[in-house]
Formats: structure tokens, sequence, C-alpha cells
């Protein structure tokens, strides 16, 4: 009896252990990122803002790398490649956007990523860091291609498979905010793992995937939801309003653009101007596309059967093409 006792507490606490659900404030205080979190506050639009970043590696190198998140994500995520370039000798530094991870989520901002970019150098200025390699994934690569053309402070451009790689605006409709806002609000977690599964893992699922989900899970359960969900939606503007293929155009940097070619992430694909039949997001043609409009400065790495996490994916296929460029 004792043990059947025993046995039946064991399995209360495990069926407790997996029902918990975390619950984060907006800036994910109660969520502990990979690496010690710094903050930098500032001043924008009126207000007094913070942007939470880490600062990994020796402070002296003369190797710098920014990563930039995408919009589904924040620092977090880049544990690993941070890590590997520390052990390159590199200094690397992850901010999280203002409206994004543990930075602050204000109540009104208007977002555009050359104010991003801005923020971003303010950022590092108050770390004395002159020039960098720059690298961006998803979101953050529109990010990136802004802050190479808006200053001579970035040596080298990384994007992994950005989006942006088409003019959204010429083949679907604008929206207004309270529609995305109204959306974000809908989403649960089911809903949210369930679109990552199908855009991001080709259907697939694994419990490191599962983990990025974490801060998400936090927010949804948490008393800020709503002001997360408004920061969500105001932050979709840039990426129809302040397109990169022109800007890719005229880069003068080195610029490598790596691409999951199974990706097919394509914002607004669901509103479709009448008339417009373009499939949008076929990353299988868009490296090619994206080559002529800059051939002297833009080289393209295709990863076939990956999407749009191909560091997630597959770290050592990814890895392979990606530190070559280090």
């Amino acid at each position: 009896m004792k043990y059947i006792l025993i046995l039946i507490f064991i399995i209360s606490c495990a069926s407790k252990e997996k029902r918990y659900v975390p619950s984060f404030d907006g800036e994910l205080t109660q969520f502990d990122y990979p690496y010690d979190v710094q903050t930098y506050k500032f001043s924008s639009q009126n207000q007094k803002l913070k942007m939470a970043y880490g600062d990994l590696g020796d402070h002296e190198s003369k190797k710098v790398a920014v990563l930039l998140h995408g919009k589904n994500f924040s620092g977090y995520y880049w544990e690993q490649i941070a890590n590997d370039l520390v052990d390159k000798g590199y200094r690397v530094i992850i901010p999280d956007q203002v409206g994004f991870g543990k930075s602050s989520k204000p109540s009104y901002y208007q977002y555009s990523f050359q104010q991003l970019a801005l923020n971003t150098f303010s950022l590092l200025d108050d770390l004395q860091v002159e020039k960098f390699t720059l690298v961006g994934h998803s979101m953050g690569g529109m990010l990136a291609v802004h802050m190479t053309n808006m200053s001579s402070r970035v040596n080298r451009l990384i994007l992994v498979n950005p989006i942006g790689l088409e003019d959204y605006l010429n083949y679907v409709e604008y929206k207004d905010t309270d529609i995305f806002y109204k959306n974000e609000l809908a989403q649960t977690v089911d809903t949210f793992r369930d679109y990552q599964k199908k855009h991001y893992y080709d259907g697939q699922w694994s419990e490191k995937y599962e983990r990025l989900l974490t801060p998400f899970k936090g927010w949804r359960n948490g008393p800020d939801w709503e002001l997360v969900a408004w920061n969500n939606a105001l932050t979709y503007s840039p990426i129809f309003t302040n397109p990169i293929r022109p800007e890719l155009a005229r880069l003068q940097v080195e610029t490598h653009l790596i691409l999951g070619t199974r990706d097919r992430t394509a914002p607004g694909a669901g509103w479709m101007k009448p008339g417009i039949n373009k499939k949008l997001g076929q990353y299988n043609k868009l490296g090619a596309e994206i080559k002529k409009l800059n051939p002297r400065k833009i080289t393209v790495i295709e990863i076939e059967d990956l999407g749009h996490m191909p560091q997630f994916e597959d770290y050592e296929r990814f890895s392979s093409h990606f530190f070559s460029l280090f």
C-alpha cells in the first residue's frame, strides 16, 4: 500500500508539472536568457525606453558581431551561434529591439526600420562599438539591410532567410493595425505552434522547437498580454512600408544571403490584391532574383530541404556555411 501511495504521488507531481504554464510580464522578467542580460536606457519619441541586450565574449576584441532577431523571437534564440562566435574570438552583441523580448513595450510608438536602426546604433555608441559584422534573421534581416545603408559602420552583412525579399505591397492589400491586433489577441499556444510547425519546420516538431515557444507561453498566460499583442501588431507596419529590395540593390558592402530554400514565408499572402496570382515566398527562386539586383556585392548560399529556421532545423549543415564566412 505504501508503494502504491508513493507511485500515485509521483504520477500526480508529474501531471502537475506537465500542466504547468509559465506566466511572464511584458519584459520577460521571470524568463532567464542563456546569457547575462544588460539594459540600455534611452529616450525616443518623447518617452523613456529600455533595450535589453547580451554582450558576450572579449570586450577588447576588434572582431565584433551584432545579431538581430526575427519577429516571432528575441535575442535568446541566438545562443548556440553566439557561443560559437565567441569561441572564434568575437565579441557578440545581441539586442532585443523595442517591442520585443525583454525590451520596453510602449503603449504608443511609430515603428520603422529606420527608427529601430537608430536605437541600435545608439546602443552600439554606448558600448563604444564602431565597426562590426551584422547578422539578421527573418525580420531582423530587413532591419540589417536598412542599418547597413544608413551607416558606414557595417563591414559585412549576413542575412539568414530574411523576409522582405519581395515588395509585399505590390501584391497584397494594406491592412489597418487593428486587424493585426485582433489576430494577435486571438493567438493561442496551439495556433502559434501550428503556424511554426507548418511554415518553419515542414510539419515536423521537436523539443528544441517547443522550448523556443516558452516566452510566448508565458506572455499569453501573463498580465501584459494585451500590451505585448499590441506591440506585435504595431511591428507589422515596417514589414510592408519599409521595403528592402531597393536597399539590397544599392548595398556597398560584402553581403551573404543564406537561404533555406523550402521556406515559403510571405507576410500578407492571405490578402492578395484582386487579379494578382503571384505565389509569394518562393525562396527557392528568390535567391537568384536578389543576386541580379546587386551581383557585385551579394553572394547567395542555398541550403536545400531547410526552411525559415535553418539554424535550428539542421545546425550542422547551417553552421558549415555560416561560419565559413568568418
